[in-house]
């Protein structure tokens, strides 16, 4: 190995070393993809077939409610839940072709997935985080947040930022819960009345589960209780995550 192979090599593994609160844009050089997403994305590559796309469907999570609904509308009125719908609607616009982001409620499955599902706090982490840094690039290239930009305006943003690093992997993680929105039961939050299976032709596994038959209320199955290391994700001192954790305390601790 050259001596500039090894250089790159001890380059890559101090970035590796770099705690998220270190990474100040999508740009940072300290940034490098979390081995949370890539775990992820292996997973992902195995949903591909229809065999896949049944499993996701199949997966556990909790129920969709009329509380979690009100609850949503409330946090859609601030960021970073403001910045995040407006993402999705952009990824997935409505369209005569097909469902969009709105139509398959995609932002009421990544509330879902916030706050009610084990999610990782990593993860949560750096979906918000990615909020701060959108707005701040926006900023700095429009003198506005995202959310206030024309159509072409938001797409230029987010075709910048997907040149990075950062910005790649906080989109693809975003498209990746769009797809999972349209497969998933109704009772989760996303696909209602089945509408992206019905776009896609695709049928659903059955039984579905029903309300008190659902995984987590079986027999036996007890709560997942996060680790201490994922709790202390929580306390960090960025304004996105003080937001996540105001947030928090209208909603409640989420559970498995």
């Amino acid at each position: 190995m050259s001596q500039m192979q090894k250089a790159r090599v001890v380059m890559r593994k101090k970035r590796a070393s770099k705690p998220l609160s270190q990474v100040k844009s999508f740009f940072d050089e300290n940034f490098s993809t979390p081995q949370w997403l890539q775990q992820k994305v292996s997973r992902r590559n195995a949903l591909k077939s229809a065999a896949g796309a049944t499993m996701v469907a199949a997966m556990p999570m909790r129920s969709w409610s009329a509380s979690m609904s009100n609850k949503l509308d409330g946090a859609l009125k601030t960021d970073p839940w403001l910045t995040l719908n407006a993402v999705l609607a952009h990824l997935l616009p409505e369209s005569p072709t097909g469902p969009s982001a709105k139509e398959i409620h995609a932002t009421q499955y990544l509330y879902n997935v916030v706050f009610q599902q084990p999610t990782e706090e990593a993860e949560i982490e750096f979906i918000y985080k990615g909020v701060g840094w959108l707005n701040g690039f926006s900023n700095s290239q429009m003198q506005k947040n995202f959310i206030a930009l024309t159509f072409d305006e938001k797409e230029n943003i987010l075709r910048a930022i997907s040149t990075s690093t950062a910005g790649e992997n906080w989109l693809s993680n975003l498209v990746g819960y769009l797809f999972e929105a349209m497969l998933s039961p109704p009772s989760y939050g996303g696909n209602p009345n089945g509408i992206g299976w019905q776009w896609l032709e695709h049928q659903a596994g059955f039984p579905l589960p029903q309300a008190g038959q659902r995984y987590y209320e079986l027999p036996g199955k007890q709560p997942i209780v996060l680790s201490n290391k994922a709790a202390s994700a929580q306390q960090t001192t960025t304004q996105v995550v003080s937001h996540q954790q105001y947030t928090r305390k209208q909603v409640g601790t989420r559970k498995a």
